[in-house]
C-alpha cells in the first residue's frame, strides 16, 4: 500500500486554479522530487497534502485512510510532517527546545521524553551544542534544526520545501547524504521541493513536474529532464 495518494487534487483561489487535477503516489522509503518553475503550484500542493489548505476538489489518502479534509494538526499526529521555505526558528528558545516542540505538541510526550527524543534526533543529524540560542547557528545548522523539529513528529511522510536554499556546495552534499540516510533508516517517504536540478538528480529516485498547477511529467530524473514539455516549461524552448 502506498504511503500517500492524491487523486484529482485541485485548489482554486477566486477562480485562479493553483493546483489542477494532480494525482500521484509516494511509497515507503522513496525520495520524490517535486519540481517546476516559479508559480507552478509546488508549495500549494504541499499545503494541500499537509492540511494547511483544503482542496476545492479531489482526494488525499494516507495509508488508505481518507484525510482530504483533516486539519493539519491531525495529519501531523498521523505521521505527515514538513519544513517551510521561510525558516521560523523560535528565537526565544534554545536549539533543543525548538526541536522538542514537535515531540510535545504532535506526540504528546512529557518534557523529559521530548528532550530525550530531541537529543537522539539531533545526534542523528549531527547537530551539536543544543543549549545555544538559534541566533548562533549557521545556515546549515538552522536547516538541520528545522528537519529535526519535523522528525520529532515521528513522520512516515516528510516534505522538505527548498531545504537546500542558501547552502554552499559542500553543505548541500552533506545535507543530501543526511536526507538519503534518514529516509533509508526510517523507511520514510520524503518529498523534496527544490529548484537546483543537481540536488534533484543526486537525491531523488523519482520526480514529478508541475507547471501552472498541472502535473506534466513523472519518472526518473534522467527521463524527465529530457522531456520536451519540461524543457519548455523551464526554458521557454531555449534548450
Amino acid at each position: 500500500m502506498s504511503k500517500l495518494v492524491t487523486t484529482g487534487l485541485t485548489k482554486a483561489f477566486s477562480g485562479l486554479v493553483a493546483v489542477n487535477d494532480v494525482s500521484f503516489t509516494m511509497e515507503e522509503g522513496e525520495i520524490l522530487g517535486i519540481i517546476g518553475p516559479n508559480g507552478a503550484g509546488k508549495t500549494t500542493f504541499i499545503h494541500l497534502v499537509s492540511g494547511i489548505l483544503m482542496p476545492s476538489s479531489g482526494r488525499v489518502e494516507f495509508k488508505g485512510k481518507d484525510i482530504t479534509y483533516m486539519p493539519a494538526h491531525e495529519r501531523s499526529r498521523l505521521g505527515i510532517a514538513r519544513t517551510y521555505q521561510l525558516i521560523h526558528p523560535l528565537e526565544n528558545l534554545k536549539v533543543i527546545e525548538n526541536v522538542m516542540i514537535g515531540a510535545v505538541f504532535s506526540r504528546g510526550k512529557s518534557l523529559k521524553e521530548a528532550r530525550r527524543s530531541a537529543e537522539a534526533i539531533c545526534a542523528e543529524l549531527g547537530l551539536e551544542r543544543l543549549e545555544r540560542d538559534t541566533a548562533q547557528l549557521s545556515i546549515l545548522e538552522i536547516k538541520k534544526m528545522e528537519i529535526a523539529r519535523a522528525l520529532a513528529n515521528e513522520p512516515e511522510v516528510l516534505f522538505l520545501d527548498e531545504v537546500m536554499a542558501g547552502l554552499n556546495s559542500d553543505e548541500t552534499l552533506q545535507l543530501i547524504a543526511t536526507v538519503k540516510r534518514i529516509a533509508l533508516e526510517r523507511k520514510m517517504a520524503v518529498g523534496v521541493v527544490e529548484h537546483v536540478m543537481g540536488v534533484i538528480r543526486e537525491l531523488t529516485q523519482r520526480v514529478i513536474v508541475l507547471e501552472a498547477g498541472e502535473l506534466i511529467a513523472e519518472g526518473p530524473y534522467e527521463t524527465v529532464s529530457k522531456n520536451p514539455r519540461v524543457i519548455e516549461a523551464y526554458l521557454g524552448g531555449a534548450a
